[in-house]
């Protein structure tokens, strides 16, 4: 057994080691929350400004690939068609900013967009924060019925 003995340097490494850790996964989590704001910001200004305030406008699908070719070219991958619809919906879905949770990513968004009944999709964006679930996670207990499994486990129990 070859064990490096404690030094001065390598606890003071050890400490920069877990700050710079630290530093980098706060930031990672505040570009999350920019990113989820932004594509927020953008499904509102199509639905609101590009289409009236109406859940489709009648030359939606040729604005959005106009915008998509546009911003694909200016700025990059991100923002083809689909992913366009995927931020008007996530507008539509969340009209209130204040009930969107900065604490969650796009893509758990993206995943919260498949739930169709508004009162599961909020439990699901609720216990994804608060449990702080990957999105993995998330995605399996969406594609389980997790949360239709619980109720009827809690009904079972209250019988």
């Amino acid at each position: 057994m070859n064990k490096k003995p404690i030094t001065p340097s390598s606890v003071l490494l050890e400490n920069l080691r877990q700050l710079i850790s630290q530093a980098r996964q706060q930031a990672l989590r505040r570009i999350d929350s920019i990113q989820v704001q932004t594509y927020w910001q953008i499904g509102r200004h199509i639905v609101e400004y590009e289409q009236g305030g109406e859940s489709r406008a009648a030359y939606g699908k040729q604005l959005l690939k106009q915008l998509a070719q546009q911003l694909s070219e200016e700025f990059g991958k991100g923002f083809d068609e689909r992913n366009l619809r995927n931020m008007r919906a996530f507008f539509q879905a969340f009209p209130n900013w204040n009930a969107v949770r900065s604490d969650l990513s796009w893509t758990h968004y993206r995943l919260l967009l498949r739930v169709d009944s508004l009162e599961v999709r909020l439990w699901y964006m609720q216990e994804a924060a608060e449990q702080r679930w990957s999105t993995r996670v998330l995605e399996r207990h969406i594609g389980t019925q997790y949360y239709q499994r619980l109720l009827s486990s809690q009904d079972k129990t209250a019988q």
